[in-house]
């Protein structure tokens, strides 16, 4: 049996905190709690984060979207969480990527498409993306109340002590203005998403995702690609990324990728990638998140190589009498 938090000794009663006494509801409002965070699995912070909510809230389902996301890396989750967010269970959605806990920033739930999901977790942009993709918010909370929270030896813990019995308590059908504050949705702190723009004919974007497969998503979609190609008939483009130029096709599946190759594939999220056939298009390339990568159509069609400029190379030649000559070749770059 878990103890509670203050407990010094196995003598001392358990389950002493307000937090732990859970009302009996007829019908809860939320059976699924959705948790992704940047915890990993070496220490304990997940299998605690689950705990409490099966203790408060028992019987309610736990998925765990990922724990893996670099520490720290809100970018990084806040892109994750939206990629996830339209395929999730309707419920609550726990984010707990939280550089600033024990500062002022605010712990945070925010309810989307008027009740048909929670989004819970720091408000440092973590949730922004997600709550854009669900058509923003409609309420928020800041998460305030102590009665709804445990009681912390230590200001460091809000997923064990702040967000996790605040998802139970949803679960149980615990109101949501009765967690807290209720906020002013514009106030809660935005998200950043980069935008691709077009510039010389050309596409200047961003990888937003490497997976561990080492396809490279990019802020694409595949109509800005259309719109600079002149249509889904062009197939043949060049990557500009750190000083270096790479033609690529584009394609429909993995095993269309010569060997060797890289490729523009459209991904399951519908956004543009660069794959590799069983290989990572990540380190052929030598990208990773962030970096920037110009996309250019060339000419071509599907049955011929892609034209590239023509480089004229000079050379000299040495008699045998010890004079020299010139010449010039010229050769595709």
């Amino acid at each position: 049996m878990a103890l509670h938090p203050d407990q010094s000794s196995p003598d001392s009663p358990a389950y002493d905190s307000p937090a732990y006494d859970s009302p009996a509801y007829d019908s809860p409002a939320y059976d699924t709690v959705s948790f992704l965070s940047d915890y990993g699995y070496r220490d304990e912070f997940v299998g605690v984060v689950h705990s409490i909510i099966h203790q408060l809230a028992p019987g309610t389902s736990i998925i765990d979207i990922t724990h893996g996301v670099e520490p720290y890396d809100l970018r990084g989750a806040g892109l994750t969480l939206a990629r996830s967010v339209q395929y999730l269970a309707p419920g609550v959605i726990l984010a707990v990527v939280d550089p600033g806990v024990g500062t002022h920033r605010r712990p945070i739930a925010v309810e989307v498409g008027d009740g048909r999901a929670v989004l819970i977790g720091p408000d440092n942009g973590v949730l922004a993306p997600a709550v854009g993709m669900l058509g923003g918010a409609t309420r928020a909370v800041w998460l305030n109340d102590p009665d709804h929270q445990l009681p912390a030896l230590g200001p460091l813990f809000d997923g064990r002590d702040v967000f996790a019995p605040a998802a139970a308590h949803l679960c149980n059908g615990v109101p949501l203005t009765d967690l807290g504050e209720e906020l002013d949705t514009a106030t809660l702190f935005p998200g950043v998403l980069p935008i691709a723009r077009e510039e010389d004919g050309a596409l200047v974007a961003e990888v937003l995702w490497v997976d561990r497969f080492g396809n490279v998503q990019l802020n694409v979609d595949p109509e800005e690609l259309d719109r600079i190609g002149g249509g889904p008939g062009q197939h043949r483009y060049e990557l500009l990324l750190a000083g270096t130029r790479r033609a690529v096709r584009r394609v429909t599946a993995f095993d269309e990728i010569p060997e060797g190759a890289v490729a523009l594939v459209i991904d399951s999220y519908g956004l543009i990638a660069v794959a590799a056939r069983q290989a990572s298009a990540a380190e052929a390339l030598g990208v990773d998140a962030g970096d920037a990568v110009t996309v250019r159509p060339v000419e071509g069609d599907d049955d011929t190589e892609p034209v590239a400029p023509a480089v004229n190379v000079t050379f000299r030649r040495r008699d045998v009498d010890g004079a020299t000559s010139a010449g010039s070749l010229e050769v595709g770059s």
